[in-house]
Formats: structure tokens, C-alpha cells, sequence
């Protein structure tokens, strides 16, 4: 796991060290155990790496790692299979220096150029010089787990782990996207490939850049698709038997290591999940962590000390109360973009406790969006099918569902349910945003979502607002909490569920074994049935959040509301990150 960076310079400018060394210096934090930096002998290549070592730690992994006088790559993340690779590149010749899974993506682009990507099985970002052909491939994982932002003016191409080091070069220019604050407004974030900074772009996941220096041209690519079309035919039986099977590989895979491995434990149903499955494939206690809350109405604690006690883990506790809002500054600093989500201050807090006892945590990130965990889940499910009996809607609203709540529903029959799920989590509505500020028109945020919809290539409506949500929401929102979080304690976060081919395997499951009966996740838990304990399994979902109406009853770190919501909090968190990256200007 690294912090990555690196610079390209076109029409005769070069580089200089201490260019690299201010984007170094930005993101220590991602890798605080070595640093490297590499400059190509006409110094128009510069890379940038700083190394959290999880995985052969001697200095053999460091970086930029060069290979056969040609190929120089920086890397963050970690390749769970390269082991597996490296047996199979050895039988055709490949000969490796190291234990590193480094190494075997060098050696695959080697072998099979972009085509590299097909074989890699776990979460990357990553940019490799090629001194023969001059050019610059960088590539992100299929899920976006591991970020990548760059810079391109046409003169220059910069990039880096985090957008900090890019604005530490002389040519970036800070300037607001005020399309992508316009859509953070509605979404809590920034969409992909916006980041808030006008010529400052995020690499979508599943997607690569193979930029020519001799031409001055880049190509972007995308070379996954998660589809929806491959469902399949099964019994609950063996369903539950192939969800099982595909996580416990998943997770196993997880835990390949050279350094302490620990969990994140709420005690809901992904993270005891994974527990579980960390504790059965484990000859030792894993370690756990848990953070709630001083109110019992918000505190899920006792949920996991349940499955602590069971499988035996060496539990740790943290209780957030309204003074952890003082973090509030620092954390919208860390996250650089437009960001909205208020549990990143929780997710900050118990990855620094975390972060001083282990370097990898296990999470269970990614089960509520391929599994379909969220009350919108519900939500949409019942849309779908009062769409398809539209026509019988007064007699189901006189059969018991009370008319007036029905007819609200009739009327919205006629929006796009596409339209719909959007403002089932999103902060401000069109109408809203029109009380707002002047704006021609509030579309480009619908037909943006609805565009990502179309690229599922499914029929089902159910299904394209999945993959919407897996390639906006969750790589923009879920996983970009968690690794800005995490990588600013220096921990590296691992999250079994967001494995591609348990993503693929989610996908091939029909939507009614997802959301039945009411019953969120239903196939996910019925396989877990027998792991988990059922208290844990079919209890009522509390989220990862903070009691912000609570929080604010009165006075605290200056901000003064006699209530807030999400749509305040949305505004508060844009004016402390406006402040912090253009105040000064």
C-alpha cells in the first residue's frame, strides 16, 4: 500500500526533484515508511511513491521499482493473487528478485501489455514508464477502491493519490468546478471524473490512461464491466453455498499479510460477516474495533461485543460524542473534494485508534449496494411493481394501504423511477436547488444519473440503478471515505465484499432474492444463516452515521442550530471546504 504521484512534461519542459519531493511531502501519511522518486534521463518522466509496507518488507519492494532496464511503476494498493501470477509467469520464464506483488504487475505488462489488467485480482492505482516505447500507462481497479486523480492542461500531466500533491505544482491554478459543486449539491459528492477543481480529474473506476509522449496524446479506456445481464437460474440451497464459498475466498485473500491484521465491527451484518469468516481461517485472536455512540437509541455496541464474545476477538471501544466535531476542519482538509458524508468524522476516529495497533483492517464495505441494503432498496422495489399494476392501484389503496398514501404514490407514477431513487438519498432536489440560486436548468444531474443507468445495458430498471449506484455512488462516496480515512492513519483498508468476483456473482443474483418480503439482503442472510448470529443478521439497520439533530441541539465548535439535516450539513461541510482550498484567494 502506497501514496502515489508522478509528473509528465511536454514542448521541452523538464523536471526537477523538488518538484516531487512538494508532492511527497503532501502524502506521507498514505506511506510513511520509505520514500522513492524516480526521473527519466531527458527528466520529462518524474514518479513519486511513499510506502506503507504490508507485504515483503524488505527493501526489495521499495519504489519506483524498475524492471528489465525498461519499465518504472508506482504503486498503491495490494494484488491478492500475484502469487498465483508469479507461479505462472515462472513456468513461461519469468525470473523475480522479490516477494512483492510489484513486481508481477511489471512482469505482466511485460507479457501482455494493457491486457495486464484482466489478470490482477484486488485494489490498485498505478502508473508504469515505459523507456522503449515512451509512453505512461496508468490503470485503476475495477470497484475504485484506490483512488486517482490528475491534472492535464495540455502541456503538462499531473497525478497523485491525492489531489493535495497535484496542487503543490506550479501549474495548477485553483479554480471551483461549479458544474461539480452544482452536482455535489444534489449527490453529497463530486461524480467521477469531477473533483470539484476546474482541470482536475478523478480516473473512473475499471479505466486506464496510456498516454504517448512522442504524440502528446491520451487514450482513456474502460476494460470491465460489471453485468447484470448473467443471471442465474438457482436454488436458495446453492445459492447460499456459492455466496458463502465466494466471501470466505474473498476475505481469505484479504488477509495475506506480513504485518497485524484487524476488523472493523459494528455488529450489522457485513462486518460479523467478515469477522467470522477472519476468525475460522485465523490460528490467532483478530483484532476488532467498534465506535458508537453515548445515547443507547444510536449505539450499536452491544451488537458487537456479541460477536466479539463469540469468535473471540480482542475487542476495542471508542464513544464519539459531540466534542468529535472539533475534527470537522481537519477532515474536510483530508478529503480535498466536495464531501458530504457526515460519517467520514467517525470513520477518521476509529481508523486512528485502529491505526495504532494494526496496519490492515478488514471492513464490510460493498454487501449494502451489490446486495441491496438500503431502505431505498425497498423503496424501489415497491415502485417497480406498482408500475406494473398501475391499473389496480385503487384496489390495493381501498384493500388496506389507506388511500391518501396511495394516491401519492399514483401520482408519482408518472416521474421516472430512475428519477425517483435519485431523490431517495440525494440532499437537494431540483425544486430545492431552483430556491437556491439562478440556474438555467437542474437536468445535467438527472440525465448524468440516468446516462450511467443506460450504460448498464439491462433491462431491468432495478438493475441499472444498482449499477449507477456501484460506479457513482459507492467508488465515489462509500470507498473515498474509507481510504481517505484510513490512509491518513496509515492503515490500509481491505474490504472482502468490493473482491470483483464477488461483485460479478452479486450481479447474477435476480433482484427478488435480494429485497423479499420487506427483508433487505435477504439471499446474503439467509447464507449467512448458521455464521452469525440471527440477532445480528435480521436486526434493524442503523448505519454508520452520526446523531446530527442531537448534536446540534445547541452550541458547539461555533456552529449554532436549533436543528440541522442533511441538506445544512451538506452546506456547512461545501463552505469549510471552499474556505480551506480558495478562502485565501
Amino acid at each position: 500500500m502506497c501514496g502515489i504521484a508522478g509528473k509528465i512534461c511536454f514542448g521541452g519542459r523538464t523536471i526537477r526533484e523538488e518538484e516531487l519531493l512538494d508532492m511527497s511531502g503532501k502524502i506521507i501519511h498514505r506511506g510513511p515508511d520509505d520514500e522513492g522518486i524516480f526521473i527519466s534521463k531527458d527528466k520529462r518522466v518524474g514518479l513519486v511513491s511513499r510506502r506503507l509496507a504490508i507485504v515483503d518488507l524488505s527493501n526489495k519492494g521499495h519504489q519506483p521499482m524498475e524492471y528489465k532496464n525498461r519499465y518504472w511503476i508506482v504503486f498503491n494498493g495490494e494484488i491478492y493473487n500475484f502469487q498465483q501470477e508469479a507461479k505462472r509467469l515462472e513456468k513461461m520464464g519469468y525470473k523475480f528478485h522479490s516477494q512483492s506483488d510489484t513486481e508481477v504487475i511489471l512482469a505482466l505488462y511485460d507479457e501482455y501489455g494493457t491486457g495486464c489488467l484482466e489478470y490482477l485480482r484486488g485494489m490498485f492505482a498505478f502508473a508504469i514508464y515505459d523507456a522503449k516505447n515512451k509512453t505512461v500507462f496508468l490503470a485503476r481497479d475495477r470497484m475504485g477502491v484506490k483512488p486517482l486523480k490528475y491534472y492535464w492542461d495540455g502541456k503538462t500531466f499531473i497525478f497523485a493519490s491525492e489531489l493535495k500533491a497535484i496542487l503543490t505544482q506550479r501549474e495548477v491554478k485553483r479554480h471551483p468546478d461549479w458544474l461539480a459543486i452544482h452536482y455535489y449539491l444534489t449527490l453529497g459528492y463530486c461524480p467521477a471524473p469531477m473533483t470539484g477543481f476546474e482541470k482536475i480529474y478523478k480516473l473512473e473506476p475499471a479505466s486506464y490512461l496510456l498516454i504517448n509522449l512522442r504524440s502528446c496524446q491520451i487514450e482513456k479506456k474502460k476494460y470491465w464491466h460489471l453485468d447484470f445481464n448473467k443471471k442465474l437460474n438457482l436454488s436458495e440451497g446453492e445459492w447460499k453455498e456459492r455466496i458463502l464459498t465466494e466471501l470466505e475466498t474473498a476475505t481469505k485473500l484479504r488477509m495475506i499479510s506480513d504485518v497485524p491484521v484487524g476488523a472493523f465491527l459494528s455488529g450489522g451484518v457485513d462486518s460479523s460477516a467478515v469477522v467470522a469468516l477472519m476468525a475460522k481461517n485465523s490460528s490467532r485472536p483478530i483484532k476488532t474495533f467498534t465506535i458508537g455512540f453515548e445515547d443507547p437509541d444510536d449505539d450499536e455496541r452491544q451488537y458487537a461485543k456479541t460477536i466479539a464474545k463469540k469468535f473471540g476477538t480482542d475487542h476495542l471501544e471508542l464513544v464519539a460524542s459531540p466534542q468529535s466535531l472539533e475534527l470537522l476542519p481537519e477532515v474536510v482538509r483530508q478529503y480535498e473534494e466536495p464531501f458530504a458524508d457526515g460519517s467520514a468524522i467517525i470513520a477518521f476516529m476509529i481508523s486512528r485508534l485502529a491505526g495504532k495497533f494494526v496496519k490492515v483492517i478488514l471492513n464490510g464495505d460493498g454487501s449494502d449496494e451489490s446486495f441491496c441494503g438500503y431502505l431505498r432498496h425497498n423503496k424501489l422495489q415497491r415502485d417497480y411493481w406498482l408500475g406494473k399494476f398501475n391499473k389496480f392501484m385503487p384496489i390495493a389503496g381501498m384493500a388496506g394501504m389507506g388511500w391518501p398514501r396511495m394516491k401519492r404514490l399514483i401520482d408519482r407514477q408518472d416521474t421516472d423511477i430512475r428519477e425517483r431513487y435519485l431523490e431517495y438519498n440525494c440532499y437537494f432536489t431540483k425544486s430545492e436547488k431552483l430556491k437556491i440560486y439562478d440556474q438555467e436548468s437542474d437536468n445535467g444531474v438527472y440525465e448524468l444519473w440516468k446516462a450511467r443507468c443506460d450504460e448498464a445495458r439491462v433491462d431491468d430498471v432495478r438493475d441499472q440503478l444498482l449499477y449507477a449506484d456501484l460506479t457513482y455512488y459507492f467508488p465515489d462516496s462509500q470507498l473515498t471515505k474509507v481510504d481517505i480515512a484510513s490512509m491518513a492513519a496509515s492503515l490500509e483498508a481491505r474490504s472482502p465484499f468490493t473482491d470483483y468476483k464477488m461483485m460479478e456473482l452479486a450481479a447474477s443474483i435476480p433482484y427478488n432474492l435480494k429485497v423479499r418480503n420487506g427483508v433487505n439482503k435477504y439471499i446474503l442472510k439467509k447464507s449467512l444463516e448458521g455464521l452469525v448470529p440471527k440477532e445480528n443478521l435480521y436486526r434493524k439497520k442503523m448505519g454508520f452515521s452520526i446523531p446530527l439533530v442531537k448534536w446540534f441541539g445547541g452550541e458547539l465548535n461555533g456552529y449554532t442550530f436549533s436543528q440541522i439535516n442533511p441538506k445544512l450539513w451538506n452546506l456547512l461541510t461545501l463552505d469549510l471546504w471552499y474556505g480551506e482550498y480558495f478562502g485565501s484567494q
